[in-house]
């Protein structure tokens, strides 16, 4: 076979190769996959909580400086039964309620207690925990009724009912008042013999000279004292989260979990 027959069948099957690739390119092509990521989901709202975290066994931090106690347990079963994140934000009391006021909280668990007054500024979930004042007071001190502190010096937390009580039988401007920023700040100074009587709720009372002061020291109630419900608080107006922060609560009534989380704290479920 000459030179030209294979260079003319060479070129022949090139050409037929080409026509075939062609053919092929101008058939129908499935559609390019693409690569753009789906769009992501929108995050979850996450509701700020504030706490002021000096008020063992209610709220307190811990070693790592996570804050901790029976509030915040409870309010994270709530939360867990409402279906919403939360997350908790050490806020002195000084400025609690009006950091809940500005927006810059949605929710406050302090062992606020709810009163007339308070309600006429921020809205209350159902009671969560029924308190008391206590008188502490030296084992050695006659008293046995809030009248007999008249005339002592007595130690209050700043802005609480136990400051509203004692401002009330002493006059709120009275010398013998002394408020500190905390109820345990106030019962070191009983210790320190600073003041004479420290009034508070008795939760935090009870469970500091349980644990600081080597039973120096007891407690006394009064029948005046008026029995107190602690509530969650939020914004003014705020219905659709106070109705889910209060189905919560019945939720982990209902199934045992608050009964659980009060005797862990308090040793006891309540009564």
């Amino acid at each position: 076979m000459s030179g030209i027959v294979i260079r003319r069948r060479f070129a022949l099957a090139a050409l037929s190769l080409f026509a075939a690739l062609t053919l092929a390119a101008c058939g129908k092509q499935e559609p390019a996959t693409s690569t753009t990521a789906p769009a992501a989901a929108p995050a979850a709202r996450v509701y700020v909580v504030g706490t002021d975290a000096a008020y063992t066994p209610f709220e307190s931090q811990n070693e790592k400086g996570e804050v901790v106690g029976f509030d915040i347990d409870v309010v994270k079963a709530v939360a867990n039964k409402a279906g919403i994140e939360v997350k908790f934000v050490n806020t002195p009391w000084e400025g609690i309620f009006n950091a809940l006021d500005q927006g810059d909280r949605d929710l406050l668990v302090s062992a606020i207690t709810i009163t007339d007054e308070r309600r006429q500024t921020m809205d209350f979930s159902k009671p969560y925990f029924e308190a008391k004042q206590l008188i502490a007071v030296r084992r050695d001190v006659p008293v046995a009724k809030f009248e007999d502190i008249k005339t002592m010096k007595v130690g209050v937390q700043n802005g609480t009912t136990g400051d509203e009580v004692v401002g009330k039988l002493h006059g709120k401007s009275s010398g013998n008042i002394k408020r500190f920023e905390s109820t345990p700040l106030a019962l070191k100074e009983l210790e320190a013999g600073g003041v004479e009587a420290v009034v508070a709720d008795n939760g935090v009372v009870v469970h500091y000279l349980a644990n600081n002061t080597g039973g120096g020291f007891k407690t006394v109630s009064d029948a005046s004292f008026p029995v107190e419900h602690y509530g969650i608080a939020v914004r003014k107006g705020n219905a659709e989260l106070l109705a889910r922060i209060n189905k919560g609560l019945d939720d982990i009534r209902a199934d045992g979990s608050y009964d659980k989380i009060y005797a862990a704290h308090f040793g006891s479920a309540p009564k």
